[in-house]
């Protein structure tokens, strides 16, 4: 991690947006990479006046940011603020949208600990209430479930490779974009932090899984690993999450699967194929951060064979998938099934608790 620099170009906000993103959602230019580097590096060096930046972050968002914008952003984001831990496992990078979910269970836990027991090493990281939701995230739920959450970088790296789980804590490994929370409470909305923070990859994974809301927007985040110069991924999977997490929607999910040197493809995940007919309020809860908790606990322990129960399988079967260590979702519904029977899952669970 580069320390933030305090010389900056011709390029403060006030005129960026005067010149360039401030004239409306139509008339709006697109900054060069050179520009969108030197804004953030401005914001993360506390320089732009209060006002000012939250006009930016606004006309950002009328503006909507291309991908190279968005790859400039996360590449300072990486230089002057990620502190990377690289474990000696080759996990798969969970990057759901760190403000979390407030209705249906949170399943990336169960899904990924069930994941970790088949084979498939997991990387999950989130904040603690971020706007603008400020709901459950990866951290509440592990939390819940007596896991050590509020770990160094290096301590996450050693939890991947003795667990095969691991979670990293964003005050910890991205402490400029942490710094913001305050501001980005203030502004009551998404702002281009949301999204560049879930590709942060603090384990330097090699595999991303991470969601959208709209088709084009998975295309967006492709085209923004694609730009960048500091994100070295090979493969990346996105999908229609609930809530826009990672977990799977009951029914009708739209998936687009992207390799380094080929184009995005995408097609679609009926859960009605393998066997689960469910519906998005058959996983909700009335707690998300302890009802979550105690579903995966039972779903570990072999438990439960309800619809948590198939979400959490199907969705560590995605992550399987994900890094190619099985070749369809039923093989990996397959194998997370296993793993669940012969009480593997439920160790790692436990190897958790102990680290």
């Amino acid at each position: 991690m580069a320390q933030t620099t305090q010389e900056f170009g011709e390029w403060p906000l006030k005129r960026l947006m005067t010149e360039v993103v401030g004239s409306g959602p139509k008339s709006a230019e697109d900054m060069t990479r050179e520009q969108a580097r030197e804004a953030l590096q401005r914001i993360f060096a506390g320089e732009p006046d209060e006002t000012t930046l939250g006009a930016f972050w606004l006309a950002n968002r009328w503006k909507r940011n291309n991908a190279e914008e968005l790859a400039a952003y996360t590449d300072v984001m990486r230089e002057e603020s990620v502190v990377t831990a690289e474990p000696d496992a080759d996990p798969v990078d969970c990057g759901a949208n760190y403000d979390g979910k407030h209705t249906s269970a949170l399943l990336g836990v169960g899904a990924g600990i069930v994941a970790a027991a088949a084979g498939t090493p997991i990387v999950v990281h989130s904040g603690d209430r971020v706007p603008t939701q400020k709901e459950t995230a990866y951290k509440h739920v592990l939390e819940e479930l007596g896991v050590r959450t509020e770990l160094e970088p290096e301590a996450s790296a050693d939890m991947v490779d003795e667990t095969g789980f691991g979670f990293y804590y964003q005050p910890a490994f991205n402490p400029a974009v942490h710094a913001l929370h305050d501001r980005r409470d203030q502004m009551g909305v998404r702002t281009f932090i949301n999204t560049i923070e879930t590709v942060a990859n603090p384990a330097n994974a090699d595999v991303h899984l991470g969601s959208f809301y709209h088709l084009a927007f998975a295309k967006k985040l492709t085209d923004l690993i694609r730009e960048s110069e500091q994100l070295d991924y090979s493969r990346a999977i996105f999908f229609q999450g609930m809530e826009g997490y990672d977990d799977i929607r009951p029914g009708y999910t739209k998936v687009a699967e992207w390799n380094a040197g080929e184009d995005l493809e995408d097609y679609e995940i009926e859960t009605a194929e393998y066997g689960m007919e469910m519906e998005n309020e058959d996983l909700e809860v009335d707690d998300v951060a302890t009802d979550s908790a105690t579903i995966t606990e039972d779903v570990l322990a072999g438990e439960r064979e309800d619809d948590f129960a198939d979400a959490i399988a199907l969705n560590a079967a995605l992550r399987m998938y994900a890094r190619e260590d099985v070749d369809s979702l039923e093989d990996g519904l397959e194998r997370a099934r296993e793993v669940i029977a012969d009480g593997s899952a439920e160790a790692v669970l436990e190897d958790l608790r102990e680290f």
